[in-house]
């Protein structure tokens, strides 16, 4: 399967003024290519592939006003081109929306260099257009033999320079282990297992909201098109940056550590879309990241060997004795009520404990 390694990178002074025109001209031809697309569909009702697209980037570059697209290399453009392509697909097939004109200040900025226009050599990557090799920190080696297919640079709003090596690699699966395992995703605690282990939630955002709030009153006082606007801008977005790394990491490690120890994992099939509408709860379930741990859930899973269910998000996991033999289910259950005893059985149960066993039971039945 392929995997995408990414890597923190300090490009030289020249090789950033390259790398952001290359940016530039990857949004120029993105949103050229987007309008024209618009224009023949609305005037012509004429249809547009790839091929056409091409044919105009070669037009395009012939153009005294935008000859500026030669001093960079063509394989990004035209690897804007493919991806615009492909996300047309995805919008005629109804698995995206339709796509939009990318914008300067709110877009990411993203260069993707096929095999053709850059060079790996023991452990050093040069790109098309380019004297010297990009200087990388390696923070984890690539798979013994590995051929990066495609590179992708890119840079965030915080400054900084990322670099993502796309390879093919055959991964293992995990030997099989006899546990299983039910997850009921909270805020207070993070996650809560049929093991009766509560993983804390550590509220990342919360805990750096004091500074993002400054740097952001900071902003708000700087005058549109300053220096120091930008200035103060760069330091809201470290201060994501923060939050961001801090949440992943501990995601990694949490799905990871499920993963590798149980062989079913079964969650609720939660969707966090809907639940975000709560304007009490929004914010804390941004901060939680549900979305994120299921998908990483999902590809590790997938990846190693092991089964991920999702149980139906209207199985009353709360609501159920989780009791062998007993199955009494109450009428209510208010979101206060953090531990109950079942009327039938007499079982004190703790809520959440309570309902990943129950999210575990109902995902080993759909064997």
């Amino acid at each position: 399967m392929k995997r995408a390694y990414k890597y923190r990178f300090h490009p030289t002074p020249e090789q950033a003024v390259l790398l952001n025109r290359t940016f530039g001209c990857v949004r120029l031809v993105w949103n050229k290519a987007l309008a024209e697309r618009n224009r023949r569909y609305t005037d012509e009702h004429a249809s547009t592939s790839y091929v056409d697209t091409a044919k105009w980037l070669t037009a395009w570059k012939r153009d005294p006003e935008l000859e500026f697209l030669r001093e960079v290399s063509n394989v990004p453009l035209q690897q804007a081109l493919r991806q615009q392509q492909v996300v047309f697909g995805n919008f005629f097939a109804k698995r995206a929306k339709y796509p939009r004109f990318k914008s300067k200040h709110k877009s990411r900025a993203s260069a993707t260099f096929q095999n053709n226009a850059f060079s790996l050599r023991e452990g050093a990557l040069k790109l098309a257009k380019m004297d010297a090799p990009l200087a990388i920190v390696w923070s984890r080696p690539l798979p013994e033999g590995a051929e990066p297919s495609t590179v992708t640079v890119s840079k965030d709003a915080a400054g900084r320079w990322f670099v993502s090596l796309l390879c093919e690699e055959k991964i293992a699966p995990l030997p099989p282990v006899a546990a299983n395992v039910g997850i009921d995703a909270g805020l207070n605690h993070l996650l809560t297992l049929s093991t009766g282990e509560k993983i804390s939630n550590p509220r990342h955002e919360r805990r750096d909201r004091r500074k993002l709030a400054e740097a952001q009153r900071a902003l708000a006082r700087k005058e549109k098109g300053s220096a120091n606007r930008v200035k103060a801008k760069a330091k809201v977005a470290r201060a994501h940056a923060r939050i961001t790394d801090r949440r992943r990491d501990f995601l990694h490690k949490v799905t990871t550590r499920l993963v590798r120890e149980n062989q079913t994992l079964a969650i609720e099939d939660l969707t966090v879309r809907n639940m975000v509408k709560n304007h009490s709860l929004a914010r804390a379930i941004s901060d939680a990241s549900w979305r994120e741990m299921r998908s990483m859930l999902e590809y590790k899973a997938q990846w190693y060997g092991r089964r991920l269910v999702a149980v139906d998000r209207w199985f009353p996991s709360s609501k159920l004795c989780s009791a062998r033999g007993c199955g009494h289910m109450n009428d209510t259950m208010p979101l206060n009520v953090r531990t109950w005893t079942c009327p039938s059985c007499g079982t004190v149960h703790d809520r959440d404990v309570n309902a990943a066993r129950n999210i575990l039971a109902a995902g080993l039945a759909e064997r």
